[in-house]
């Protein structure tokens, strides 16, 4: 844009040049929202991304709106020629619409459209074991157990297993020395202190370690004081994180999905409430779920385990996380040092978690799980899941109760915190900070009621593909596979297999059709191609006839 003016209180960017009108008008297709309604009044125009008012256009519709006395547009037109009046009579005053082509706020700056994912989170480290911010018998009984688990360990071995830098562990060993629980029995290395081997002593240390076991059978990472948690997971919110058009479009460069989803996924992503997607089996809504996550990109920091009263709860989980591994290889006390250079090791850099869950589903998957062998407990999805997305998948087909699974997230939607109770009865809130999507091909009315809907925020609908989407879907896949895309065969399929039942198009069938012909086309020792009769015989196995049989069984669906 060659020049800008800008006032008052609007926000929109109003576009003056007449060409821009005419680019507008010759463009084959413009989304939905830029029309007062689908098709009608067309006076935005989107540019790289940036959603604009062409005024000749905005003029021209408010003329043909008050003809066709048409009050719905006028009212929309009316209140754009309102802020555009604004604005224009500012400019008038700075001194004329001389090479003046937008009005309004200036177009993004790359930054600010694609903004740069960071985390400016980053856990202190301990220098004292009073940093660590747990108590002198706690850390006591977690040498103890690590010791009696691992065997003989020097100084630097067992603040490694511990997770804590040396310098927090040092004061530590010479007051069990001091109370006969510990004692060195040797030198490895010269690494000074932290090279002494250290063992249980008898019988005061041996009968202390298995009091410590009786009481928890926890060893690894020293946990983290649960205030320290609910911090960290504060500082790294997903509400910190801003999706614009240009960055969504960026995620999911790889789909083929319609500007009007799109205008509902964004701010469903900035608001990091809680979305619904439903719709038709085959649509591609846990794609787009998956997809939500390279809007994430970042990363966070989760500590190995959270004490809380005096309890231990696992909270990082190597199948559920993705640990970015930033430390070289080493052992002993230099390795502990290179960890504790950066930040406080008893967390761990992961990747946002993604956490999907389908069918396997239970209510006691939402709670905490006590390990009656070790006395600890481990983290509920939703705690693992915080700084992320949890996402409900097949929502409707869990084994409990539909009802039953939305009663129990009522009160974390609403305030952002869940209860979770200890086997003792005690109650610990916990943030509940990750993008909550449930995903289902059900109808949500059939779900749940609502005051549960009510709660979730953003309801969208992942509608059938058009057959222009669902050609280019196609043409996508085949460049996916590295097929020759047949314009001639693709007709072929839709004549013989689409049109004549009126099939519905999914997002998911131009995939399963190509594999269905590869596998046929690796059986007839031929290259995979076009051809009506590997198109044929992949919709013969793909598609279920519509004809109703009997086989003489029955099965119960409910």
């Amino acid at each position: 844009m060659p020049a800008t003016a800008s006032g008052g209180t609007v926000s929109m960017r109003f576009i003056i040049a007449p060409e821009f009108y005419e680019q507008m008008q010759q463009q084959d297709y413009n989304s939905p929202d830029c029309f007062v309604r689908p098709g009608e009044y067309l006076h935005h125009l989107y540019i790289d991304g940036v959603k604009y008012v062409i005024v000749p256009a905005l003029l021209d519709c408010l003329e043909l709106a008050r003809t066709k006395c048409d009050s719905e547009a006028i009212r929309h037109l009316e209140l754009h020629k309102r802020h555009f009046d604004v604005l224009h009579n500012d400019a008038m005053r700075r001194g004329g619409l001389d090479g003046v082509t937008l009005l309004g706020d200036p177009p993004p700056e790359d930054e600010e459209a694609i903004p740069r994912i960071t985390n400016p989170f980053l856990p202190r480290v301990p220098s004292k074991w009073e940093d660590l911010g747990l108590s002198l018998p706690f850390l006591f009984e977690s040498v103890m157990r690590t010791i009696y688990h691992r065997g003989q360990l020097t100084g630097g071995e067992l603040a490694g297993e511990m997770c804590i830098p040396f310098a927090a562990l040092a004061p530590i060993l010479p007051a069990m020395r001091k109370q006969t629980l510990i004692d060195i029995i040797g030198q490895r290395g010269n690494s000074g202190d932290a090279s002494f081997i250290y063992e249980l002593k008898p019988p005061k240390g041996t009968a202390a370690a298995q009091d410590a076991l009786n009481k928890c059978n926890y060893v690894g990472p020293v946990p983290v004081p649960f205030d320290d948690y609910v911090e960290s997971i504060l500082a790294q919110s997903i509400k910190k994180l801003v999706v614009t058009r240009r960055s969504i479009q960026r995620a999911f460069e790889d789909l083929v999905i319609t500007d009007s989803v799109f205008n509902e996924i964004g701010p469903a992503i900035n608001s990091a409430a809680s979305i619904f997607f439903f719709g038709y089996p085959g649509n591609g809504k846990t794609s787009i779920a998956e997809r939500v996550t390279r809007l994430m990109g970042d990363s966070i920091f989760i500590p190995h385990a959270v004490e809380a009263n005096g309890q231990i709860i696992k909270v990082f989980d190597p199948i559920l996380h993705t640990p970015i591994d930033e430390t070289t290889t080493g052992d002993g006390l230099d390795s502990v040092l290179r960890k504790a250079s950066g930040y406080d090791p008893r967390f761990i850099k992961i990747k946002r978690p993604t956490i999907v869950v389908g069918g396997e589903l239970v209510l006691s998957m939402l709670d905490l799980r006590y390990n009656e062998v070790g006395k600890f407990y481990e983290a509920p999805l939703q705690m693992k899941s915080n700084g992320g997305i949890l996402m409900i998948d097949d929502f409707g087909r869990q084994q409990v109760r539909p009802m039953d699974l939305l009663n129990r997230w009522i009160v974390p939607l609403e305030k952002r915190y869940d209860y979770l109770t200890t086997v003792a009865g005690t109650k610990i809130e916990v943030p509940f900070d990750q993008l909550l999507i449930f995903s289902t091909n059900l109808d949500p009315h059939q779900l749940a009621d609502e005051a549960f809907l009510r709660r979730i925020k953003y309801k969208i609908e992942v509608r059938d593909p058009d057959a222009a989407q669902f050609r280019q879907i196609f043409e996508l896949v085949c460049k996916a596979k590295r097929i020759e895309f047949d314009p001639d065969g693709f007709d072929y399929l839709i004549e013989k297999w689409y049109r004549p039942r009126n099939r519905p198009y999914r997002m998911c069938q131009p995939r399963d059709i190509l594999d269905q012909m590869i596998s046929l086309a690796k059986y007839n020792m031929e290259r995979i191609n076009f051809s009506p009769d590997l198109i044929d015989a992949a919709c013969a196995t793909y598609f279920i006839s519509e004809q109703k049989r009997d086989f003489g069984a029955k099965v119960k669906l409910d």
